[in-house]
């Protein structure tokens, strides 16, 4: 388990060694899931019936987290946005700490990138069963704060695993600048997933320019995530390096956000050595 890293730009968490085991040449699981503060929105009237359960807390509230956390069991690594880390509307509780107890994840954390009082604690989390050797949280570029990214290294320094998990402006230029600092924060690593909310479909422009500086792709295609009960766009993206081998892609249908999960399952090459 982690502690909550302090809100500086960017903040390295280093983590003490722990038992480790190679993980290279065997499948890895990530999804990435904007839970929306588990307000359970599965159609468009909930965005006016169940609006006030952005400021406040409501009684089917930890069903739902239940239901996720269900959901999210039997992934490796887990990128989530949209949780609250403890505020007025979540009952003062941690929705990424309490994800990571009830689907049983060894490590878990946060970044809170907006604060407004007590009422919300917008943030990004990561749940995982692989330990990771190093967390780095930054603050994404924007004329307005409050976007952030959570990146975190696997296996072993000199060659790692990087999984960046992110949640982006809704403005074309707020992405396209974003989408330009997390591709030279990754440019110099062989091994790199980037996934979250990005708030933009595929093949727009800002996403092309990733890829174009990175080399990254997405085998997921066109598969749709917004809004769940008729998906009509796709706004959750995971892309990999050409150097992991991408077994499966998926969208999972779970009526418990406005957003569904959209999953990958990825082999590091046998030969490259990576523990976690």
């Amino acid at each position: 388990m982690f502690g909550r890293a302090p809100l500086n730009t960017p903040v390295h968490t280093h983590l003490h060694p722990g038992p480790i085991r190679d993980i290279s040449g065997k499948p890895i699981r990530l999804v990435s899931y904007n839970i929306q503060v588990g307000m359970a929105t599965n159609r468009p009237l909930h965005y006016v019936t169940r609006g006030w359960r952005h400021v406040l807390p409501h009684s089917e509230h930890f069903t739902t987290l239940d239901q996720i956390a269900h959901a999210l069991r039997g992934f490796d690594i887990v990128g989530l946005q949209e949780v609250d880390a403890g505020s007025l509307r979540s009952s003062f509780v941690n929705q990424t700490e309490y994800l990571a107890a009830r689907a049983g994840f060894h490590y878990w954390h946060y970044q809170t990138n907006r604060r407004i009082g007590n009422i919300a604690r917008h943030s990004n989390g990561l749940l995982s069963h692989l330990r990771p050797f190093e967390i780095v949280e930054h603050k994404l570029p924007g004329r307005l704060p409050g976007r952030g990214a959570i990146v975190a290294k696997f296996g072993l320094p000199e060659n790692p695993l990087v999984v960046v998990m992110l949640h982006l402006a809704l403005g074309k230029r707020a992405r396209s600048i974003q989408l330009d600092y997390v591709a030279e924060a990754v440019r110099t690593f062989r091994h790199v997933v980037v996934m979250g909310d990005l708030n933009c479909q595929p093949q727009c422009d800002e996403l092309n320019c990733l890829i174009s500086k990175t080399g990254l792709r997405e085998p997921a295609g066109q598969e749709l995530t917004y809004p769940s009960w008729r998906p009509s766009r796709k706004l959750d993206h995971i892309l990999v390096s050409p150097s992991l081998t991408v077994s499966r892609t998926r969208v999972i249908h779970v009526p418990f956000s406005d957003h569904l999960p959209i999953s990958v399952e990825v082999t590091v090459p046998a030969a490259e050595r990576l523990v976690a």
